[in-house]
């Protein structure tokens, strides 16, 4: 086929037609979601605690051969910083950062469906015996994924879970702080450490912060990882999730406190160590996945 140099308007008119395309794929997706809610049941298998060491590791060689951490320090960190700069300034804020940075195990498994599809594909090529490029462009590719609507659908449910999350956070901190502002920093965490209210708020913060942080491990703790790799019902996909968390109580409770324990390490020197743990612990969660969904016999 002749090779020829398009002018201005042939490229435009192409990328036109290439948006086109992509809006018309993503429309018929969405609408394949809402006919297609359930399919056949899926088989889950039995890990182990032991299990989830393989799993890190693997999560920690995918992130070395992509350095998905420069993802997350160009796209991740001005936001973060963005936030606690924000509320440098402005002190009414300030009861919200630990809510905006906690939530990120509640919005972590959307905010992962990138990196679960680069380890798909690296993993693809791995058995296919093919030379992987390790770009950053295969986690573009989810965008045409046949579950794509289902994708954005359940993402869109846990960012409502995220929301309602921040408004129980400020709902706790005015019940138990009342409707004062800190009036700097050092009043602030004096308050909230040397206080019986600020006590009040911490315990009942985090207890309330934990069941929304279940809710969500519970319910997409395979539910992304599946709809990339087949075609199921968004309901089959939260419900195989739902069973495989309580086929694994043990393990799946041991893999959030690994994800906890990850973000509060990460988050405590200026959140910089986010930028490695998150993206370990979202290429990790692909094979975790693996282990606990069989890839045949299903149920």
């Amino acid at each position: 086929m002749a090779q020829t140099i398009r002018n201005p308007v042939e490229w435009v008119v192409d990328e036109l037609r290439e948006v086109a395309g992509g809006l018309g794929q993503a429309s018929r997706s969405v609408q394949h979601t809402s006919t297609h809610l359930f399919s056949r049941p899926l088989a889950v298998s039995h890990i182990t605690v032991a299990d989830l060491k393989d799993v890190l590791a693997k999560g920690f060689d995918d992130f070395m051969a992509y350095r998905t951490d420069i993802i997350f320090l160009i796209a991740v960190y001005p936001i973060i910083s963005l936030v606690v700069i924000a509320a440098s300034f402005r002190y009414e804020l300030l009861p919200l950062v630990f809510p905006l940075v906690s939530g990120s195990a509640i919005l972590g498994p959307f905010v992962g469906v990138f990196l679960y599809e680069m380890s798909r594909r690296r993993e693809i090529n791995i058995q296919r015996h093919h030379v992987d490029s390790h770009s950053w462009a295969n986690a573009v590719s989810v965008v045409r994924a046949r579950n794509f609507g289902k994708i954005m659908l359940l993402g869109m449910m846990l960012v409502a879970l995220y929301t309602v999350w921040l408004v129980c956070a400020w709902g706790i901190y005015q019940a138990t702080q009342g409707p004062t502002t800190a009036e700097s920093v050092g009043r602030f965490i004096n308050d909230l450490f040397l206080t019986q209210a600020g006590w009040w708020l911490i315990i009942v913060g985090c207890g309330v912060g934990f069941l929304f942080a279940v809710a969500a491990l519970v319910t997409t703790v395979v539910a992304f990882p599946l709809l990339l790799d087949r075609d199921v019902g968004l309901g089959t996909a939260v419900l195989t999730s739902i069973r495989a968390a309580r086929a694994n109580p043990g393990p799946i409770a041991a893999w959030g406190l690994i994800v906890a324990g990850g973000l509060i390490l990460g988050a405590i020197p200026l959140a910089i160590g986010l930028v490695i743990v998150m993206p370990v612990l979202c290429h990790a969660t692909w094979h975790l996945y693996r282990k606990l969904v069989p890839r045949q016999h299903d149920a």
